[in-house]
């Protein structure tokens, strides 16, 4: 990746953008509430590209943080990333958001590194990675499950284990990892890690129609299940045509 690009993450709690390149952070701005990301999330793009010295006219690619993660969440910042996208004509490319802090945490304590962030219900979001200089190991990809399950299938016993999912079962997983659990706020911000992850192999998934993209949510949205519940069918898709 050549040229400024800019960097969104939304998936937690803690939402954050940055500017730079996968060789170097210009700028990282974040700013805590899940609740806040819809009013906050074009401040922060504008303040991440002020003290980066740059505007939007500059951009020349977008890095969103994928799922799984909070469902509204992930689609606020989806939905700043197309629009800057289609503002500027450029292309958006998308980085788990569990990896992010994952790296984060491996600049902390070291590789491998398992992230688990809160899916409510006694379960998780989890994976585990390893990180090498050029790309990431993905040895355990990002799946809801618990975190026995996730110490099951690990092929590895992690150094450390980061997130609110980690710290929601912090004994366990300290069972597991050896370590104390870490949590996003000890980590800077996610969207510095996309940006520097955004040019390793096995990092980023490229959004071929990034106006139809999206994230990987991890499970259906709670409204979702309800009216598939309710109406015992799945819930139609609106960007397919009837007939």
């Amino acid at each position: 990746m050549e040229g400024l690009i800019l960097a969104i993450d939304t998936a937690t709690d803690i939402a954050s953008a940055a500017a730079g390149s996968p060789r170097e952070v210009r700028s990282v701005v974040a700013a805590k509430g899940a609740r806040r990301h819809a009013a906050q999330i074009i401040t922060l793009v504008d303040r991440a590209l002020a003290a980066a010295g740059a505007r939007a006219r500059d951009l020349a690619a977008l890095v969103v943080a994928d799922g799984p993660g909070s469902f509204t969440g992930l689609r606020i910042g989806w939905a700043a990333a197309k629009g800057l996208a289609h503002e500027r004509g450029i292309g958006i490319s998308a980085v788990p958001s569990l990896m992010a802090a994952a790296l984060g945490a491996a600049e902390l304590i070291g590789s491998p590194v398992a992230a688990c962030f809160d899916a409510l219900r006694g379960q998780i979001y989890g994976a585990v990675y390893g990180f090498q200089p050029d790309k990431v190991d993905c040895l355990v990809a990002p799946a809801l499950l618990t975190v026995a399950e996730l110490v099951r299938i690990a092929p590895v016993r992690p150094r450390v284990a980061v997130g609110d999912g980690a710290l929601a079962h912090a004994e366990e997983v300290g069972r597991w990892t050896g370590a104390p659990p870490v949590g996003l706020d000890a980590l800077r911000p996610l969207a510095a890690s996309l940006l520097l992850l955004a040019a390793r192999a096995g990092a980023a998934r490229e959004l071929p129609d990034p106006l139809a993209a999206e994230p990987v949510y991890g499970r259906p949205a709670e409204a979702q299940v309800k009216w598939e519940a309710r109406h015992g069918r799945p819930l139609p898709d609106p960007s397919r045509p009837i007939g």
